[in-house]
């Protein structure tokens, strides 16, 4: 009889929710096409019975789990993640890093550098969170070695405590891009594909409230008169954003990039076509070798030529992931209300309204809207604030 392990002094028992463990039966619904084609005329009992239809939602009845409890500053501070560490045998963990996902399995880096495939641990995956994904790129885990002969192979055990999470709302749940990160490089172009004001505000909006530094990139400059371009680069400059311009063909700024990335825990962000991936190329020739892609002319779009999020090692020191193109940013688990708190040229102007909860959409003297009039506010920022208040997709 194998040896009953003993919990460690800070594990509590706790009841917690989890999903259903296993799918509903699919019910059927071709009675009509079955009795027509007299499939079960002689055997209408069993059909009957074969259909069952189960009184509990979404979740089952509440378990035991053993483990630590976390609150809301040692997790990530977004409802959603994790808020128990089920208790584990530390004594056949070992810590790695998540490189990237695909799939059922994870590809994990452990403290010696070797990458092990792992799959994750039930309980983790029937936990009842928001999460679409239960381990994404950049967790640091505690994993168990699977200790086969040829193949490194593992379970992971345990995700631990999330810190500069970047995530958005995918078919209603948190879609977790990345996580573990110091900045966030928005990647945008000049031309091909077309610049996106909306898009940079959206990403903005989401580093306030992660606390990630946001840093604003521009490529393809060479495309159009850098001059044009200054409206928009004073307008977040102004506002204590970091605004670079670069060209990746050229190399006209690609040496400031790079210092940006030294050293760092990095992210890279932007739709596809953007030069995400040509610009890591050029940052760090010789080591990462990604694949790039053309835009199209037909709709100035560019193609999904990364795939799956990667963590990477920069040989100049430091991690940066390169992200799957976006095209669409909707913010998670945020209510209107809460829009222009994260709008650093229109807050100060919301305590000046004349209505204690002026909604800065049709009320009488707004302050924000008399100064989007007198030019001191952008009213293209001011725009921006409506559609992301309102809902709107990019």
């Amino acid at each position: 009889m194998a040896k009953k392990r003993k919990n460690s002094a800070s594990s509590q028992k706790f009841r917690v929710d989890f999903r259903r463990n296993r799918n509903a039966k699919t019910r059927i619904n071709d009675w009509t096409q079955r009795f027509q084609a007299d499939e079960f005329l002689n055997d209408d009992e069993k059909s009957v019975a074969d259909e069952r239809i189960s009184g509990k939602g979404e979740l089952v009845r509440k378990r035991t789990v053993i483990g630590t409890v976390l609150d809301a500053e040692n997790a990530s501070g977004e409802r959603g993640d994790f808020t128990i560490l089920p208790d584990i045998d530390f004594s056949r963990c070992q810590r790695g890093r998540v490189l990237h996902v695909n799939g059922l399995y994870s590809y994990v880096e452990d403290q010696q550098g070797r990458i092990y495939t792992c799959v994750t641990r039930r309980i983790l995956k029937t936990l009842a969170t928001d999460q679409r994904q239960v381990v994404v790129v950049g967790d640091q885990v505690l994993f168990r070695d699977a200790n086969l002969p040829e193949r490194l192979e593992g379970v992971i055990e345990r995700v631990e405590p999330r810190h500069g999470t970047l995530s958005r709302t995918s078919r209603n749940r948190k879609h977790i891009i990345v996580t573990n990160v110091d900045q966030v490089l928005i990647i945008q172009s000049a031309a091909e594909p077309y610049l996106k004001p909306n898009l940079i505000d959206r990403f903005i909006v989401t580093c306030e409230r992660s606390g990630l530094k946001p840093i604003i990139c521009i490529n393809k400059i060479d495309l159009v008169d850098p001059v044009s371009l200054l409206p928009i680069v004073g307008c977040y400059a102004q506002m204590g954003y970091p605004t670079f311009l670069f060209s990746v063909k050229t190399g006209a700024g690609v040496e400031r990039i790079h210092q940006l990335l030294k050293d760092r825990e990095s992210v890279v962000v932007g739709q596809s076509g953007v030069g995400k991936s040509s610009l890591l190329n050029a940052v760090d020739p010789g080591n990462l070798n990604l694949q790039t892609g053309e835009v199209s002319e037909e709709n100035q779009k560019g193609k999904h030529t990364t795939t799956i999020a990667r963590l990477l090692k920069l040989s100049f020191g430091g991690y940066v992931i390169d992200t799957p193109g976006i095209r669409q940013f909707m913010l998670w688990d945020m209510i209107p209300e809460e829009v222009l708190g994260f709008y650093r040229d229109l807050r100060p102007y919301e305590n000046l309204c004349y209505f204690s909860d002026c909604r800065h959409l049709d009320e009488k003297n707004c302050a924000i809207k008399n100064a989007v009039a007198l030019r001191r506010l952008d009213s293209r920022r001011y725009e921006s604030y409506l559609a992301l208040r309102n809902g709107e997709m990019e």
